[in-house]
């Protein structure tokens, strides 16, 4: 009895995992079959035992289609039968997908994120004036916050002026004269607050303690 135990590592792996080992199995016991009557017979009746596993599914039509799909696919496209839906080509699903360009950030600055430079940049573009001065002032305060989410402690304003300029690739310029941004303990109470605005089950006692305060 010991000696026919078959451990899932010493199996072939699944093509798709979802549909479990048995719906393998016949599938390979389908593509087995020497005639290719046999062969549509069997592939018909996995495609309702895959159905049945998604019963709200089953009888809509894209799904219908899916269905084919991961049934060739799961054969390894080596299942011949008549499908009612143009087969799925092996080489276009071998194919490897195109990297990403995903968005670069300044390596040293990490922690501003990528939408503070992207912030930066579109206000490089507008036009000297009240309303940019503003901007620059949301941006270089919501730069300030970002730097105590990563380092709680204070900053100070000279050093986000500095940031800000590198980022800007020197087009925006604060120095001591411009109008000093938010505290850092107003800045690091407005984060805390936050964090209890919408209390789960688990934090509702912390939540009320510190109401209470």
């Amino acid at each position: 009895m010991v000696d026919n135990l078959e451990y899932n590592s010493e199996r072939v792996d699944l093509v798709i995992p979802e549909y479990g080992r048995h719906v393998h199995k016949m599938i390979d016991h389908a593509i087995e079959k020497k005639t290719k009557e046999e062969r549509n017979k069997i592939a018909k009746a996995i495609i309702g035992v895959m159905g049945n596993m998604n019963p709200h599914l089953r009888d809509v039509p894209d799904f219908q289609h899916k269905l084919w799909d991961q049934l060739f696919i799961m054969s390894k496209f080596n299942l011949d039968v008549d499908s009612p839906y143009p087969q799925p080509q092996k080489e276009i699903f071998e194919q490897k997908p195109e990297k990403l360009n995903y968005p670069q950030n300044h390596p040293k600055y990490r922690f501003y994120g990528n939408n503070i430079k992207k912030m930066i940049d579109v206000a490089v573009k507008w036009e000297d004036g009240e309303m940019k001065s503003k901007l620059v002032y949301v941006i270089a305060n919501h730069m300030k916050k970002c730097f105590l989410n990563w380092n709680k402690d204070t900053v100070e304003d000279s050093v986000i002026y500095e940031h800000l300029f590198e980022l800007s690739d020197a087009k925006i310029k604060l120095d001591k004269n411009s109008e000093p941004l938010s505290e850092s303990k107003d800045l690091i109470s407005n984060n805390n607050n936050r964090k209890f605005s919408r209390p789960g089950k688990k934090n509702k006692k912390q939540y009320r303690n510190y109401k209470r305060k």
